[in-house]
């Protein structure tokens, strides 16, 4: 069946000579992840072109054509793999059920593939996708850009500068104080949705501690439902112990009457505690955009700093109040244009991604048993 292409804008101009022309990026999605995240993303990076976007809903594709002007929309995933030949990448910002069928189809199809966390429901499924990206000479990787925030990169400098001692317990929470559900597949009690926020922030807060740490040991969890009507966990606790002995305590909840710090890092030497969120989602979600003339993007009020100290608490005064680096989404597609043309690493692998999946795969079973588990 034949699909008419909307759009609302001319085609490209030629790229200059002396350039490369623009990689044309086909995305699948245009809710939360697609809308928020992808679409502005991929058009503010230079040697990438947003050119086709699916979505079934009519307002969806008014909106994608209202925000990226050159931007031509179609109805159907298949409608884009359908259009292979004239596209260089295909983005996965879809519902988490779909990413194996639509990976393994797009790489298929001859396209490297970005597929938004998680890329798959288990890790079995996930190194299956890296084993035929292989086999077909593709590039595969995972869209973990909170490896780009601006507080975890704050963390990773102060390990690698030695200014922590040696690390010895990692503490890290997305909270929220949510009480009543919001409903959606991302709030399903079904498996086939994968739901639930052990899959959706804990892929965030595993990914970080394993970039941080390395391989995982040992696994305990303690998952909860916890509001009224909700069908998937939306209170969960992690504690990994690493190889190295460092040990990671995650928190994802919903229900938290009272947030947490964001980070809590505590080393030989010295300790680190962050409050606060990165502020590049809510950027996006405004509407503001990176490289826009007057936007520090990525940057936080000097207010928001955490502190790093011995033997007092940041509440007190205790401490001394360390600049955060700025946040920066824009580095993962970036990255990720930067291997499609000179080839090499992507800014994450499906191997990554599969590391993670095995540890929230251990969680779930240790919470299930009430036992600490081995990944």
């Amino acid at each position: 069946m034949s699909e008419t292409i909307e759009t609302s804008g001319s085609p490209g101009t030629a790229a200059p000579h002396h350039a490369h022309p623009p990689l044309r990026v086909g995305l699948i999605g245009y809710g939360l992840a697609g809308s928020v995240f992808h679409a502005p993303l991929i058009a503010a990076t230079e040697g990438l072109r947003l050119d086709l976007v699916s979505t079934s809903a009519p307002e969806r594709q008014a909106q994608a054509r209202a925000e990226h002007p050159r931007v031509r929309t179609v109805d159907t995933p298949q409608a884009v793999l359908d259009r292979a030949a004239d596209l260089d990448l295909i983005v996965l910002a879809s519902p988490n059920k779909t990413h194996v069928p639509l990976a393994t189809a797009a790489l298929e199809a001859g396209l490297p593939v970005v597929v938004d966390k998680p890329l798959a429901a288990t890790a079995a499924e996930a190194e299956q996708l890296a084993a035929l990206a292989d086999d077909r000479g593709l590039l595969l990787s995972v869209f973990q850009n909170r490896r780009w925030d601006n507080d975890f990169r704050t963390v990773r400098k102060l390990i690698e500068d030695g200014a922590l001692g040696d690390v010895q317990r990692f503490e890290s929470r997305f909270e929220r104080w949510r009480p009543q559900p919001k409903g959606g597949w991302r709030e399903s009690g079904d498996p086939a949705e994968i739901g639930g926020l052990l899959y959706d922030l804990g892929s965030h807060l595993v990914d970080q501690a394993l970039t941080l740490f390395g391989p995982v040991v040992s696994v305990y969890a303690e998952s909860d439902v916890r509001r009224p009507g909700a069908e998937a966990d939306d209170d969960t606790f992690l504690a990994l112990t690493h190889a190295g002995g460092v040990r990671s305590h995650l928190w994802v909840s919903a229900t938290a009457a009272m947030l947490g710090p964001r980070f809590r890092v505590l080393g030989s030497r010295a300790g680190y505690v962050k409050h606060g969120l990165d502020p590049q989602e809510a950027a996006l979600r405004e509407g503001l955009r990176p490289g826009t003339e007057g936007v520090a993007w990525g940057v936080e009020p000097e207010s928001c700093r955490g502190r790093l100290g011995a033997g007092s608490s940041p509440q007190t005064g205790g401490g001394e109040p360390v600049p955060t680096l700025p946040g920066d989404y824009p580095a993962y597609y970036t990255a990720l244009a930067r291997a499609l043309r000179e080839g090499g690493r992507p800014p994450v692998t499906a191997r990554e991604a599969a590391a993670a999946l095995r540890v929230l795969e251990a969680a779930k079973r240790s919470a299930t048993e009430g036992r600490s588990v081995a990944p």
